[in-house]
């Protein structure tokens, strides 16, 4: 593994050293742009090394030229919801939200009916893609050296059907029990989709992109993990490691489950992975499962409530159970309670920072 000396290391060469297998002076620490309010704290952040995990700059345009989207907003008991209409030549479906802040509620998918399954088929097979790698570069340019830009190939086929927008949890399960075949013919029209897509995240300027995530390991199980989610990573994997490129996963849920599937993946790097005692594995059981990968993971959500020498402790010990610091970023990927974010966050790098100056051996 490669370790690089402090000079002139900026807080995105310091995760992609990690990314890479490498460590540097310190290990990253990263939150996503849309959990840390821009601000005086955030800057302050910023200034100390936090990197920014930018996911919102494209590498690839979706166009649908024969589906016509249009929205309907409207007031319902005081509260402001969304109406989407997708209209197709073999009928319409739509979806209703909730924006609420951060995040959107949704309260219907797309699939009310079996009717729905051909206009769900016609609209993912409608999809056209086009580079836009110059938005990229231009955003990564603008955004600088306090930021890393992530690319995305979206979920996985089936996930698409559980936690997308087409199909909600509860209602797959049942059609996944009583019109499987119907499933899995919307599921082949995604995977044709998602090949398409390949190659062209390859081929651009991301050096590193996400295949889905929050999977449900209690949910999918192990067969239909082995089936329908490795066979995809490792498809992707190949295309993005002919081109220098890394692929990882958002795993946030109990792994343990499939944590040797997971690690005969061709991934490189496991994204979120959120320890115990938040999940149903620790850190270094996570290593010992996953020894090639990198681990780049979500400080344990329940941990932000204790009292900021908690977080700092608890920062320093998960660094501790790791052994080496070589692929190691600790991340912040789930939503921290807006009188916390900023004492939680300031915490944890003073626990990085702490380990970094006490066990300075593991550094070199």
């Amino acid at each position: 593994m490669m370790t690089v000396a402090r000079n002139d290391l900026t807080p995105r060469r310091r995760v992609e050293i990690a990314l890479h297998g490498g460590h540097s002076d310190r290990v990253p620490f990263t939150m996503y742009e849309n959990k840390v309010p821009q601000c005086a704290a955030e800057r302050e952040l910023r200034n100390r090394g936090m990197c920014i995990v930018n996911r919102q700059a494209p590498v690839v345009r979706v166009h649908r030229p024969n589906v016509t989207v249009r929205s309907e907003t409207f007031a319902n008991n005081g509260r402001q919801l969304c109406r989407t209409f997708y209209e197709t030549k073999l009928g319409t479906v739509s979806t209703l939200n909730e924006p609420a802040g951060f995040t959107t509620w949704r309260h219907e998918t797309m699939f009310k009916s079996p009717g729905d399954y051909k206009v769900l088929r016609f609209i993912v097979d409608d999809e056209q893609y086009e580079p836009c790698y110059d938005q990229f570069l231009k955003a990564q340019e603008a955004f600088g050296e306090d930021v890393i830009l992530r690319a995305s190939f979206g979920l996985e086929p089936l996930q698409s059907l559980i936690s997308g927008n087409m199909i909600d949890m509860e209602r797959f399960a049942m059609e996944w029990m009583d019109r499987r075949d119907e499933i899995l013919a919307l599921y082949e029209v995604i995977v044709r989709k998602r090949r398409e897509l390949y190659p062209m995240v390859a081929q651009s300027p991301a050096g590193q992109a996400n295949y889905g995530g929050n999977v449900v390991p209690a949910m999918i199980g192990r067969e239909v993990f082995e089936q329908h989610y490795v066979p995809h990573y490792n498809e992707a994997a190949d295309v993005m490691h002919q081109h220098g490129k890394i692929i990882g996963c958002h795993y946030d849920d109990n792994c343990r489950l499939l944590a040797d599937l997971i690690g005969a993946t061709d991934l490189d790097y496991i994204e979120a992975f959120t320890p115990a005692p938040d999940t149903d594995m620790t850190l270094s059981q996570a290593r010992q499962a996953w020894p090639d990968k990198v681990l780049w993971i979500n400080f344990p959500s329940s941990v932000h409530l204790q009292p900021d020498d908690e977080v700092q402790r608890t920062a320093f010990d998960l660094l501790e159970e790791t052994g080496s610091m070589d692929g190691l970023i600790m991340g912040v990927t789930e939503d921290v309670p807006e009188h916390r974010w900023q004492d939680s966050c300031r915490a944890i790098m003073d626990g990085l920072d702490e380990h970094a100056r006490r066990r300075p051996e593991r550094y070199r």
